[in-house]
């Protein structure tokens, strides 16, 4: 999948788990999930691959579960830079946000695939 798709797909998901829990995750705006789908793909490309590297023993002994706490906080970082229009009521949210878009990308993704073979 290209940046800009999966830039779109995470823009829609933003919006739509937004919707979904809205007391606990908030987006302003359609403007303010494109902008956070931007900065959480800059922030996946520059400073995720340091930290997969830094937490790779606790990821090895956990099966790579720990990597679902890394998605979270890179969320937690997108809402930091993003700022107030973007934010969650809680670390396990973030966690909870981190599940399911990693969920609907691998599933769009194997989608993606499954086409680009026929």
């Amino acid at each position: 999948m290209g940046f800009w798709s999966r830039l779109l797909v995470n823009t829609l998901l933003f919006m739509a788990i937004a919707g979904f829990f809205q007391g606990s995750f908030y987006v302003a705006s359609v403007t303010t999930a494109i902008i956070a789908a931007f900065v959480l793909a800059i922030l996946n490309t520059l400073i995720k691959p340091v930290l997969f590297i830094l937490s790779l023993p606790i990821n090895i002994l956990t099966l790579g579960l720990f990597s679902i706490i890394l998605n979270a906080f890179m969320l937690e970082m997108t809402s930091y830079i993003v700022g107030a229009s973007f934010h969650f009521n809680s670390f396990g949210m973030a966690i909870l946000v981190s599940i399911i878009m990693s969920i609907c990308n691998i599933v769009i993704s194997d989608n993606q695939s499954d086409r680009n073979k026929y």
